[in-house]
């Protein structure tokens, strides 16, 4: 079994500690996680893996953070095609715009969303938060 990445992209904590927990269920279900913040990553990296997770928070108008985490998924979007993806993340306004449509680019890229959607909380992750997160990390291990 292959180490399954986790990329993510957090200002504030929130999305790193949601990328943990989803490692923590990984690891759980007798996987091996690799957790990497988007500025040590490269969508290349992710070309040879059939199944991983990316995270990020909702930023200005419900959308990816615009520096760093939306050009790697634009470098990342031709690549998708039949992987199997797990997203997650946090917001403090709207109500998930950003997930929704980041969920909507995955599959138009051909990608299989695990559980069919991402895993969202607002501002800090509270244990449900943590827990689906780690349910996630199970996913992603069940689907490799």
């Amino acid at each position: 079994m292959s180490e399954i990445k986790i990329i993510y992209w957090s200002g504030t904590g929130n999305t790193e500690e949601m990328a943990k927990a989803v490692a923590a269920g990984i690891e759980k279900a007798g996987g091996a996680a690799e957790v990497t913040e988007i500025s040590d990553a490269s969508a290349k990296s992710l070309e040879n893996d059939a199944v991983f997770a990316l995270g990020c928070p909702a930023m200005g108008a419900e959308v990816l953070e615009e520096e760093l985490m939306e050009p790697f998924m634009e470098e990342l979007d031709h690549m998708l095609e039949g992987k199997k993806v797990g997203l997650f993340g946090s917001y403090g306004w709207g109500d998930g715009e950003w997930m929704r449509d980041w969920e909507e680019r995955i599959k138009e890229h051909g990608a299989q969303l695990i559980n069919n959607e991402g895993v969202i909380c607002c501002e800090a992750p509270d244990q449900d938060a943590l827990e689906q997160c780690e349910r996630l990390g199970e996913a992603l291990v069940k689907a490799e």
